[in-house]
């Protein structure tokens, strides 16, 4: 990746006047008063004046707590600054507040349970009698209650229940495997487990009965489990929803880092630096407003899950989907899109890149009409994914791409209403985020490519990692590099318009000949040639520390489609123009797949690990990956290329 000034990408949206004048961060522009014209003006002064910016959210969204906060902000030195000094206040209050009971609060498919919504009263007669039972069940404030289950409205109810309680709330998917459920719950210690029997992807039923025992046994803290289905939580008696108010630091729930080495890192975030935060950027960032049905596709066990949730902030409803998405074929979000009047599409990069290559089209023989803007994340969004957007569904549509992380669990680049989307950029940092590139010499530099750094706090950072007593394990995941300073472990290049684009991860970073290349951008490339579905590209170093590395491209061609050298050529050739000569691989090689996480990140480290002759065991926890299968044909190719050497 060259550390080069570029071009401004085309304009591929810009949006109205009528949208401009009416979305929320312009109302909130005026409701300062203080002169701002442009999202920049805003931003510039929301990372100036911190303490300034975040008392703005707190009173713009008249935040309810026990008293005024003595101090906005404290001791501002990261890790560790204080946030809100003195308060007291509670996440789920703010959901439920001022709500109509006849209103839709959720809409909801799933393979397993079908199609339905609730409204708000249901939402709040389902919170209440978990949280009744829960109760019941001896938990109290500080306590951890953790799900294994599907995203359903009655995970949506059990969250906001553990939450109303002061419980700390945490959740694994029922895809994962048994040993990293246990992986992750075990570290926390919960008292009650949430869990069902089974679920169904892919229109197969899975019976989950041997994985909830063994959870049961080897988490030795369990004191009650429920199973969803069993009359889970029915025959609680019928009370009041409550809310306990806690101090602005005291555990919401706790998320996990992908796993993909050692144990995950469990994330603690606080009741009051997510409800800052979300009330931000749900409001002033996605613009969600009344009327409008927000969707995002993802399982319970990523940390989307709890942003969707945040959604609920607003006085949009959420949209659930429980199941495959590309089961029956990938046009069963778009489906689902028609038939819940859908006005935001939220989904991963990779279900577009895998429409765009199935020659999917949404708007096809679809009333999609309703669909004002369509959110991306989960890895970069290559610039032809933008495109295909554009020519799909009309030149109309908001497409945001973002970028955040389970750490913060929130996007700090993304999108705005008010500004215009270019082709294969994230629209801007997020307010109150000071987000820069920082070069080699740790200084912060604007069109040329950079480490990814967050140089002011954000109430949503982890109060702390779960059993790191001294935090040594906080520091060194984020602030060894640069003492006092977020390191994400990303590249991104800010544009001189404000903009972004993210280059993937720069632990996996390809350095050739001097010139940093992020793998995304090498994906990017491959990926526009028709005959390939999905690839992973690493870079080696020579065992003996001398000599040149290696560099493969492993790919999965298209469906009937064989990796013949005419098409080596084509990949060569597209990668030597649109990445650099240096990039061009030493080998490209067809697998049958590429191994990701559960969450859907491709294993480039573990991968890189062991070509390199590291313990398979030891570079990536099984039970973590979403096709450990395909995890072993690499291990295989590795201890086969060993061999060879």
């Amino acid at each position: 990746m060259p550390d080069v000034p570029s071009d401004p990408a085309p304009v591929l949206w810009q949006p109205s006047e009528d949208l401009v004048e009416s979305a929320n961060v312009t109302r909130f522009m005026r409701w300062l008063e203080l002169g701002h014209e442009t999202y920049e003006e805003l931003w510039q002064w929301s990372v100036d004046d911190l303490e300034a910016f975040w008392s703005s959210i707190w009173r713009f969204f008249d935040v309810q707590a026990d008293a005024a906060p003595i101090r906005v902000l404290g001791d501002r030195s990261m890790p560790g600054t204080e946030w809100f000094e003195g308060v007291e206040l509670s996440y789920p209050e703010h959901v439920f507040r001022g709500r109509d009971a006849d209103e839709v609060a959720l809409l909801f498919d799933s393979e397993s349970h079908g199609a339905g919504e609730w409204t708000w009263g249901e939402l709040r007669a389902h919170t209440a009698r978990v949280r009744a039972a829960l109760r019941g069940l001896g938990v109290e404030a500080g306590d951890r209650v953790v799900a294994y289950l599907p995203n359903l409205p009655e995970t949506i109810a059990a969250f906001l229940a553990t939450a109303s309680l002061g419980a700390v709330w945490s959740s694994c998917s029922p895809d994962f495997g048994a040993r990293s459920v246990i992986d992750r719950f075990q570290q926390i210690e919960p008292k009650v487990l949430l869990a069902v029997k089974s679920y169904a992807y892919g229109g197969k039923t899975f019976d989950t009965t041997e994985t909830v025992e063994r959870l049961e046994r080897e988490i030795t803290t369990l004191e009650h489990t429920e199973v969803l289905g069993d009359g889970w939580f029915h025959e609680a008696p019928e009370e009041e929803l409550e809310f306990e108010r806690l101090p602005f630091d005291h555990p919401l729930w706790v998320l996990y880092s992908s796993g993909t080495t050692g144990l995950p890192k469990g994330i603690v975030h606080g009741h009051g630096g997510m409800l800052l935060e979300h009330l931000k950027k749900l409001h002033l960032h996605l613009d969600a407003r009344d009327g409008d049905r927000v969707f995002w596709f993802t399982t319970t066990g990523w940390m989307m899950w709890n942003f969707l949730a945040g959604v609920l902030l607003t006085p949009a409803a959420i949209v659930l989907y429980d199941g495959n998405p590309g089961y029956p074929d990938l046009g069963r979000l778009w489906d689902l899109a028609e038939c819940t009047r859908m006005t935001c599409f939220g989904t991963s990069a990779a279900y577009l890149h895998a429409c765009m290559k199935g020659e999917v089209h949404p708007a096809e023989g679809r009333d999609l009409s309703a669909l004002r803007a369509v959110g991306s994340t989960g890895s970069p969004l290559s610039p032809e994914g933008f495109e295909w957007v554009y020519e799909e569904l009309g030149e109309d549509t908001w497409l945001f791409s973002t970028s955040g992380g389970t750490d913060v669990c929130t996007a700090f680049v993304g999108g705005t209403p008010i500004k215009p989307v270019r082709r294969g950029e994230l629209q801007c940092r997020a307010l109150g985020a000071k987000v820069e590139a920082y070069d080699e010499d740790g200084e912060p530099v604007v069109d040329e490519v950079g480490e990814l750094v967050i140089t002011e706090p954000l109430p949503s950072m982890p109060l702390f990692l779960w059993g790191d007593e001294d935090g040594s394990r906080l520091r060194e995941s984020y602030f060894d590099t640069y003492p006092g300073v977020w390191r994400h472990g990303d590249w991104i290049r800010m544009t001189p318009e404000g903009g972004a684009v993210i280059s993937g991860r720069s632990d996996s970073t390809i350095n050739r000949g001097g010139i940093r290349m992020g793998t995304a951008e090498i994906y990017a490339a491959v990926l526009a040639e028709d005959a390939i579905a999905d690839a992973l590209v690493v870079d080696v170093p020579p065992r003996d520390g001398t000599g040149d590395a290696w560099m493969p491209l492993f790919v999965v061609t298209a469906e009937g489609t064989e990796l013949t050298d005419e098409v080596v050529d084509a990949l060569r050739r597209r990668i030597r123009s649109e990445c650099s000569p240096r990039h061009v691989p030493d080998e490209v090689i067809a697998v049958d797949a590429v191994p990701r996480t559960l969450s859907g990140k491709v294993l480039e480290v573990p991968v890189k690990k062991v070509l390199m002759g590291g313990d398979p065991e030891k570079a990536a926890s099984r039970d973590s990956l979403a096709d450990p299968e395909a995890y072993d044909w690499f291990v295989a190719f590795a201890r086969e290329r060993a061999g060879d050497a």
